[in-house]
């Protein structure tokens, strides 16, 4: 299907039973909660995803339930996270047969490649395929920076057409703005300066609180895009405290956490990583139970028309 990279774009945790295999039903839940919030797209396969510890059949099996429960609804695009080349264009091969709308592409894992390195890999993969890619920039996790320079080389890769803007620093919303114009999307891809971002004129959220409040993220959208600051600033600052979930190493037992709590998802996760326990349960939970216990009533967002 065809989209456009504007929105909100959940960053979907992958749903697993006790017995460590994949709870699609729940996944399902959570995927008709979000396409009942008014999201744009949906985002398989990120960290939020555990995409490190799927299997390729377990990524097949998502994007084409995804696609089917998803039902023309909103775009289902797949993350890609690899260490070679090779492997990121079979990942580009496979997500086409299996019928994503496009692709999330992260630079080399486990290699620090250089501006040439980085360039030519996201060339190479760009020209292997038609789907469109937002290319994930997060040098803060992932250590290599995608810079203007960067950008400017992948200008002739016209399905390169979107970036995943996570590198904490607010003013390269305007710097590629000013630029490449148009030219890329920019969607926002930390929670906690959301806000801040689409104000700078961004044009989207990749989001990782959406997985259990996509109502109040969608709503923030709508109303920053509609200028209606003062209602959104009302409903982020709530959400803060539950936002800054979003930026631990443990996020995906964090925002798991939150989805148990809110009915849309459980605290399973796939080892290596373990569900929380103790000190750190109860403080997390606390937050995660305060937020809920004081969620703002919203406005009428979806009528909002944008």
């Amino acid at each position: 299907m065809s989209f456009t990279w504007k929105g909100v774009f959940p960053a979907l945790t992958t749903k697993f039973t006790q017995q460590d295999e994949l709870d699609l039903p729940l996944f399902n839940k959570n995927l008709q909660a979000q396409i009942a919030a008014g999201v744009n797209g949906i985002i398989l396969g990120g960290t939020l995803g555990e995409a490190s510890v799927l299997t390729n059949k377990e990524k097949e099996t998502l994007v084409k339930f995804a696609i089917e429960k998803a039902g023309g609804k909103v775009a289902v695009i797949l993350n890609i996270a690899e260490g070679s080349t090779n492997a990121a264009l079979q990942a580009a091969s496979n997500a086409k047969k299996w019928g994503a709308a496009g692709l999330m592409l992260l630079p080399p894992m486990r290699y620090k490649s250089d501006h040439r390195e980085t360039v030519t890999y996201f060339q190479t993969i760009a020209s292997s395929t038609d789907l469109p890619i937002m290319i994930y920039n997060n040098p803060v996790d992932y250590k290599i920076e995608v810079t203007l320079e960067m950008f400017a080389d992948l200008v002739p890769y016209k399905n390169i057409n979107a970036v995943k803007e996570s590198t904490r620093e607010i003013s390269n919303v305007t710097k590629m703005l000013n630029a490449f114009g148009d030219r890329f999307k920019i969607l926002c891809g930390v929670d906690t300066l959301a806000m801040e971002e689409l104000v700078m004129g961004a044009h989207g959220w990749v989001a990782g609180l959406v997985c259990a409040f996509p109502a109040e993220t969608v709503a923030i959208y709508k109303l920053v895009k509609a200028k209606r600051y003062d209602e959104a600033l009302k409903i982020y600052r709530w959400f803060m405290p539950l936002l800054e979930l979003d930026l631990h190493s443990k996020l995906v037992q964090y925002i798991k956490l939150a989805e148990a709590k809110t009915g849309i998802g459980s605290e399973q996760v796939r080892a290596p990583r373990l569900a929380l326990i103790g000190e750190e349960r109860e403080r997390v939970l606390k937050i995660i139970e305060t937020g809920i216990a004081s969620k703002p009533i919203l406005p009428d967002y979806l009528s909002i028309e944008l």
